[in-house]
């Protein structure tokens, strides 16, 4: 008994659904990207300890659409100004409690601020 073996017909690669795939890839990244500039903000995590007596401790209340220092309405632009204007003895420590309505972006913009300000500490509070 014979048998007849048909070989198997093969297509012709396409290079076409490849560059569509690449293409779709490129657009997929490109689109998910951020074009914005990024910046980093300093972090630290408080320990326990002595805070130094030298350093003036300042209080900063944030909220969604307010900004208190040592209890007197502020403005965000201008909160290193005021800062720098306070009588300064060895540094400053500014203590920031975040109000749970103040966005993430908004202490990121608050910190970014008072990065300009030299000899300054800064500890959020929970």
């Amino acid at each position: 008994m014979a048998v007849k073996l048909q070989g198997i017909k093969r297509r012709r690669l396409s290079m076409t659904s490849l560059i569509d795939v690449i293409f779709l890839l490129l657009l997929f990244f490109m689109l998910t990207s951020t074009f914005s500039k990024f910046g980093e903000v300093e972090l630290m995590a408080a320990g326990q300890g002595a805070t130094g007596s030298d350093k003036q401790m300042l209080f900063v209340a944030l909220g969604a659409q307010s900004l208190t220092l040592n209890g007197q309405p502020a403005d965000l632009e201008r909160i290193a100004g005021l800062i720098r204007l306070q009588p300064q003895t060895g540094g400053h420590l500014v203590l920031i409690s975040p109000g749970a309505d103040a966005s993430s972006q908004r202490l990121v913009d608050l910190l970014s601020e008072l990065r300009s300000v030299k000899g300054l500490q800064t500890l959020v509070l929970g």
